[in-house]
């Protein structure tokens, strides 16, 4: 399983991926591995907020419907539209071409409350 050691993790699998004053977020691949073919991506609009715990979207592969859930709050500034036809991304390239949405934190310091690598591989396996 593909864990990058310069993100942050939550335990809903998404990953965060600090850019200056921005985050970057996504699936992680061992999400993706576990839906299967993602067909389809739900993303919000740019500008909305979302709420650190709460869903903000969802994918949709062949097996199941899953939610996003925010990592960290924050107002949307840029969403990846290339998903909309394209979300096998997800599945080809979780953390490159399938970053999901780019978020102004609410508060830069929740970052620092993810998992580390480290620990994100430890929640993996005993999921596995």
């Amino acid at each position: 399983m593909n864990v990058p050691k310069d993100l942050r993790y939550s335990e809903e699998h998404e990953w965060v991926k600090v850019e200056n004053d921005t985050v970057r977020i996504g699936i992680t691949d061992f999400a993706q591995d576990e839906l299967g073919d993602i067909v389809f991506v739900e993303l919000p609009e740019v500008g909305d907020e979302i709420e650190a715990d709460e869903p903000f979207g969802s994918v949709e592969s062949v097996k199941t419907v899953s939610e996003l859930y925010a990592p960290i709050s924050g107002k949307v500034v840029s969403v990846n539209e290339d998903l909309e036809d394209s979300p096998e991304f997800v599945n080809e390239s979780p953390y490159e071409k399938a970053w999901m949405i780019v978020v102004e934190p609410s508060n830069a310091s929740d970052v620092d409350k993810l998992l580390s690598p480290e620990d994100y591989e430890k929640v993996i396996n005993e999921e596995d």
